[in-house]
């Protein structure tokens, strides 16, 4: 992370399990140390949402003043003791009200697996060379988790697998502010039987991990560039370990946001996740116990254990 300038969401109490929680703060991540943003009182540093509002139309200039805040502030604390599960401040998924939207079949690997998964294989090949891509609604922030928080498989699914993904994070205008780790979990059975059924494979509780931070779209940084693993441990030891990199998106990212703003708005800004590279063998399914580790180079490493959610 050196060099990086990035935003987190964190609290300094740890977070109760039913009531969620409390004290969030915003803040910076610079010279692996954490800058509490909203101790400065400032009304854009409020929370994500007020940054995203306060920074559209102006992202250069809105980095900008995030790059002077080491200058005048003091760290709490390191950017590794944030990631400490034990002790504050305890960070959570960098999302406050934005929505998640995902793009599909972005990587020849992802359009080989969907195909072999798939009643009607055809459709995947189709949309993969089509010049509309595949983008769909993935979560809303209840159903995100952050680092060190469970992802859910259904009980109603078997065949389950994580999907590593390059997760953009926009501005209210639909301008790239900066990158994240995500976590687009997916039932690839229920999606095979019928592709009408694909909200169903991708939209439930705890369907989605985010974090570390957002990485802001800093000059230099290329975000097509960037190392991608996946590694699935289980009982300790790797049961699954894959490679990518964000080079092989079929499509440029400026045109899934553009797709993604058609007819469409986000007074809170959104997350935009844009497809795996990563697919684990069609013979392997998630298991409860399970632990996801993703990590993607100059990002991060999102890492999240697996439940079963039971059908009620």
């Amino acid at each position: 992370m050196s060099n990086a300038l990035s935003l987190c969401r964190f609290t300094t109490t740890a977070p109760d399990v039913h009531r969620g929680p409390a004290d969030v703060r915003l803040g910076l991540v610079a010279d692996e140390r954490l800058y509490d943003l909203t101790a400065l009182g400032r009304p854009e540093y409020a929370s994500l949402d007020a940054w995203l509002k306060a920074a559209a139309g102006r992202v250069t200039r809105a980095i900008a003043d995030l790059a002077q805040v080491p200058g005048s502030a003091k760290a709490v604390a390191s950017a590794e003791a944030l990631l400490d599960a034990e002790h504050a401040p305890f960070v959570l998924a960098p999302i406050d009200t934005q929505e998640v939207w995902a793009c599909g079949v972005t990587y020849e690997m992802s359009r080989e697996a969907r195909m072999r998964e798939s009643n009607e294989p055809t459709i995947y090949g189709r949309v993969y060379e089509a010049q509309r891509p595949e983008i769909f609604f993935k979560a809303t922030p209840h159903r995100v988790v952050g680092p060190g928080a469970a992802v859910a498989i259904r009980a109603d699914s078997q065949w389950d697998v994580p999907e590593a993904e390059l997760t953009l994070l926009v501005t209210p205008s639909l301008e790239i502010v900066g990158y994240t780790v995500g976590n687009d979990m997916s039932s690839r059975d229920i999606e095979g039987q019928n592709p009408l059924y694909l909200p169903q494979a991708k939209v439930y509780d705890r369907c989605c991990a985010l974090g570390p931070w957002v990485r802001l779209a800093t000059e230099g940084f290329d975000p097509l560039a960037l190392p991608v693993a996946c590694t699935i441990y289980r009982d300790g030891k790797p049961a699954f370990t894959g490679e990518t990199s964000t080079a092989r998106i079929h499509r440029p990212i400026s045109e899934l946001i553009c797709y993604l703003a058609r007819c469409n708005s986000f007074p809170n800004g959104a997350f935009v996740m844009t497809g795996t590279g990563i697919v684990p063998p069609d013979t392997f399914t998630l298991s409860g116990g399970d632990v996801v580790e993703i990590a993607i180079e100059g990002l991060g490493t999102l890492c999240n254990p697996v439940i079963e959610l039971p059908v009620e």
